[in-house]
This record gives C-alpha cells, structure tokens and sequence, in this order.
C-alpha cells in the first residue's frame, strides 16, 4: 500500500517534483512533466514519451541522453492531458521534429493525438508510435489493438537511440515501427495494486492463485490459474511468447524480466535464469538482456516477461548507449547543462463584448457545473469500484479531479461577466488538464464543444440548448469513435440526446424534455450491465465486465439526471416579486 503522502490528489506531482530534485542533472521540471536537463544538438529529433504516473521508471526515469527527450506525466494511471503533452514537446523540440510514443491506450491515444494535432498545425512535424506489445490483450491478427507494456522499454531505447545518431524523423519513426512489431510481452500478477489514499487494492488474487495477463494499470489479468512453480511460471511465459513470435523472427533476442513493484530482486533473478535456460534450449541466443523494475505498476506484487527478436539494425540501437536516471548502458560523452526558458507568458485572451443574456446563461453553466461536481463527490466511491472490475477502477477519482477544476475555472470565469461560451471553454481545458485519462479527454473536449455552440448571443431558446448538446455528443463520438453496443459512455449519451431531439420536436417543455432525456440516459446505463466492452482497458477483461453497467454510462446518467432536476428548478421558479407584491405578501402572511 502506497503510505508516504500529504493529499493523495497531489502525489503524482509532488512525486514528479521530488524526482527532479533528486537528478537535477539529469531531468529538468516542466509543466507537464520533464525534459532533458543537457543540451541537445540542434537538428535532433525529439522522442516524447509518456502516460500515467505510477509506472516508475516508465516514464520520467527514461529521459535522458541515448533515451527520450522528454516525458509527459498524467495523473497516477491517467494520461496526460493534451495541453501537458503540447508544452512537453515544444520544450523538447531540438528542431528536427517529434516522435510521440507511449501505451496503446484510450485516454493517451486521444490527449497524444490532440497534442499531435497542435503542434504540426504548429509547423513542429509530429508522428506517432503506439506500443501494442501485451499478447494477452488482443489475438495476433488484431496487434494493433494491443495494450502497451513493458515492451515500452524496447520501443523507447532503440528509436532514442536512433534520434541521438542523427537519424531524421523518418528513420527513428521506421525503427520504432519494426522493434513494436518485434516485441511481444506478457504478465502475471499474485496480488494487487493500491491506489494513494486508498484502504484496498483495485482487485484481489485468490489465495493459492495467479492472475495471467494483466495491464499496468491496476486492471486484473484476464484469467486466473493455479499458483506454480518458478519453472512452471518460466514456461508458461516463455511458451506463450514463442508461440506468437513475429514472422520474421531471428535466433537472437533481447530478454527483459521486468517486476511491477513488490516482487524482490532475488525472486526475478532466479525466474530470469529458468527463463534463459528455456531460451536457449529454444535456440534462441540473448543478447544485453535486463532483469529488474523497468514498467511498474505502483506496489503490484507480479512480473512481465518481454522479448524483443532482434536484426543486425535494432541490436545496435538496442546496444547503444545511454544515460537516464533508471536506464544506463555503456558511457556517453559528458553534456553541458541545457538553459531552459521559463514557462512562456499565457497568451492575453482577446476582449469580448459580452451579452447581458450569455453573461447569464454563463452564470447558470457555473451552477449546473457545482451540481455536477455534488454527484461525482457523491459517487466518487462507487463509480471507481465500478470500473475496478474490469478496468483501473480511476474513472471516480478522475471525474473527481476534472470537475473540481472545470468548476473552479467556470466559476472564476462567472464571476468576470464573462459569456456562456467562454465560462465552458474555460472549464473543459481545465477538466482535460486536471483529470487526463479518456474520461478527461472526452469530458473537457465536449463541455468545450457545448460552450462554442451556445456562442455569445443576445438570446437564448430551447433550440440552443438542443444545439448545446448535439456539439456535446459530436464532440464524443468524433472524439472517441465509440459506437453504440461498445459498452461505454455512448450507450446512455445517444438515447439522452434522441430522446430530448424528440420531444422537444414533439413540444415538450425544455424542463420537462430533460427529465425524460435523463430517464433515457439511467435506463441505458443500466442496460450496459448485459455488454461487452468493445473499447478502453475494460476490453480484455470483457467475461468480468458482464453484468455490471458500464462507469462512464453510470456516471452520465447520474449527471443527467441531477442537471435536469436543476434546470427544472430554475425554469419553474417563480420571477422575483415587486416591493409591493413583497409587502402584501407577507402582510398575507402575517394576518394567517
């Protein structure tokens, strides 16, 4: 169990500023994450790496000369929030593009990708290499639906060591794309990971038990097995991995045992030497294998076997050298230390000539915000149970996180006179950046959305509203390219959003249209309790996911519901009395 914290909200970052001061040669802090502490040649690409925090030394300890350039942190288990990973690459742009690479994950593939978006938009040529090493997570004719483990070690050493040659972007992206194809990894866990601030793991091993194929992320292997022996274990991985080898798979493979928190040294080394044993009885020949905590998972008792089949190009990326805080490898030529520019001035948001009715509607976008925020308060809890039955069991603290900032944001922009579109813009940038994670992606993306529809106007309509919430759910679907029947948040956004089409259409008071819409919404959150996952880490574990509803649906509904009842509120109370209405009233009052 992690102990060591003031306020289990801050300890990625407070963890990420201790990193910092413990290899100020090394690392240098940015806002997002780190950057190289030494200069750079100009000309050189940028390897930006990243994900959620809680994976140390992935992904902080990997920067480094021979190594990334920079890495972008999210919250524990959380991506990064897009704007993190735009401000990381800029600062570690040398001038000779940027290689994004990181786990195939949800919420990392939509915050990386906007990020991308940005900076190429930018004229800083972007390109993207997802590592889909875990064989346990998708059958072979599917890789590219792979999560991203341990084999994120292989990826990020050869194409930073590529870049470090003087390779173009073109060449270190080749790279990256061959040794991802080559490498094949797989994981067991005897027990499970505890977040800060928690009293329990996200999920439990039975006794004499060991759970086969298990995500970084706190999510549980896909099955469970007896408890076997070190060389019964060995075989198990080994014979697994071989068995989906690449089809153009060599005699000479880099070996990585990698354990994910509580299992001792001693313990992986006696594993790795029945594995080598294995391996070579295979005719396999190891080349600078590694044995230790490389991609960890917070104080998750397990391991991961990962082997990466070589050519003549990769084992001399792979041998090359480097110097990171966690990850060194022959010598590398002393660097003198990088002049890092201090954070750029946040640029002077233009004048607005705001409307007295989006000044209002802005007020009332800060309102429903706070009764947002009371619902996930009140289900934090439950919904991250909820998702730690098939996923990392983070969607609670994440809402938490995202809705704390989008309102503080909201309500300081409110508080300017500012207008509706602005309050939400401001709001979804903050619950992208704070939250991180898919949820944080694709709630800030589309409370922005609803925002920029609802614009600046000297009027408001029930058809804005429909407007407000059409953008909302684009802004999802487009986003995220779920479907209906994927078993995630779109399975109670569209009936909320056909059902309030349709009876507003029908006419149907607005107040009234969003209760119905809300009922529509908890009634197929529900129903997702007969899916299977179809997208995000709940996929792989899609037997465990049957018969509970899925949290982002959940979470929807509930919020749904608790809006409408507000917006009802409001839209039925009754206009302020005049003086005079107010003195016979409550003379009326008096006399009874």
């Amino acid at each position: 169990m992690t102990q060591i914290f003031d306020n289990p909200a801050e300890f990625a970052d407070e963890a990420l500023d201790g990193f910092v001061a413990a290899y100020p040669g090394h690392v240098a802090r940015v806002d997002g994450g780190v950057v190289r502490a030494t200069e750079v040649p100009a000309g050189q690409v940028a390897l930006v790496i990243g994900g959620g925090s809680g994976h140390y030394p992935a992904f902080a300890g990997l920067v480094g000369p021979g190594l990334a350039a920079a890495a972008a942190c999210g919250n524990i288990f959380a991506s990064p929030a897009a704007g993190q990973v735009y401000r990381v690459a800029k600062a570690a742009n040398a001038g000779g593009g940027v290689l994004l690479s990181y786990g195939n994950y949800a919420g990392d593939v939509l915050h990386f990708g906007q990020a991308q978006l940005r900076l190429n938009a930018e004229g800083i040529e972007t390109r993207t290499v997802l590592v889909t090493d875990d064989i346990a997570s998708a059958p072979l004719e599917q890789i590219e639906k792979r999560r991203g483990i341990a084999g994120d070690l292989t990826v990020f050493k050869i194409a930073g060591a590529a870049a470090e040659a003087g390779l173009n972007l073109d060449e270190v992206e080749r790279l990256a794309v061959r040794t991802n194809h080559r490498t094949r990894s797989l994981g067991v866990a005897f027990g499970g990971c505890t977040l800060p601030g928690s009293d329990a793991p996200l999920f439990s091993v039975p006794e004499g038990q060991m759970s086969l194929g298990l995500g970084i992320h706190g999510e549980p292997g896909v099955s469970e097995h007896p408890m076997p022996t070190a060389s019964e274990l060995a075989g198990l991985l080994v014979s697994k991995l071989l068995e989906d080898k690449p089809e153009d798979a060599g005699s000479r493979v880099v070996a990585i045992v990698n354990g994910l928190g509580t299992v001792k040294y001693d313990e992986l080394f006696l594993l790795f030497g029945k594995i080598e044993k294995l391996l070579s009885a295979a005719g396999l020949t190891i080349v600078e294998p590694e044995c230790g905590e490389l991609v960890t998972s917070l104080d998750m008792s397990g391991l991961s076997l990962t082997l990466l089949w070589l050519d003549e190009e990769l084992e001399q990326y792979w041998a090359a050298p480097a110097d990171t805080p966690a990850f060194r490898k022959g010598n590398t030529a002393p660097r003198a230390r990088r002049e890092l520019a201090g954070p750029e001035a946040a640029a002077s948001e233009a004048a607005e000539d705001t409307t007295s009715a989006a000044a209002a509607i802005g007020q009332q976008a800060a309102a429903v915000l706070a009764r947002v925020r009371d619902v996930v308060v009140e289900y934090e809890e439950e919904l991250g149970n909820l998702d730690a039955i098939a996923g990392d069991g983070d969607h609670g603290i994440g809402m938490r996180r995202g809705v704390d900032a989008a309102l503080e944001a909201g309500q300081r922009k409110a508080a300017t006179g500012a207008s509706v579109e602005r309050v939400l813009t401001a709001a979804g940038e903050a619950w992208s950046e704070r939250a991180g994670g898919t949820s944080g992606a694709l709630w800030g993306s589309a409370v922005i959305a609803a925002g920029l529809a609802l614009g600046n106007r000297e009027s408001y309509s029930a058809g804005d509203a429909a407007a407000a919430v059409k953008a909302f759910v684009s802004a999802i679907t487009e986003l995220g390219k779920a479907e209906p029947g994927d078993k995630t948040m779109v399975d109670a956004l569209l009936p909320f959003r056909d059902t309030l089409l349709g009876e507003l259409d029908g006419g149907t008071s607005l107040a009234d249209a969003l209760a119905a819409a809300a009922a529509a919404a908890r009634t197929a959150a529900d129903r997702t309790a007969d899916l299977r996952p179809l997208k995000g880490r709940a996929r792989p574990l899609a037997e465990k996911s049957l018969g509970h509803p899925d949290p982002g649906a959940v979470s929807f509904g509930l919020i749904s519901e608790r809006v409408a009842q507000h917006i009802k509120r409001e839209l039925t109370r009754p206009e302020p009395a005049t003086s005079d209405e107010a003195t016979t009233a409550g003379k009326g009052v008096h006399n009874d």
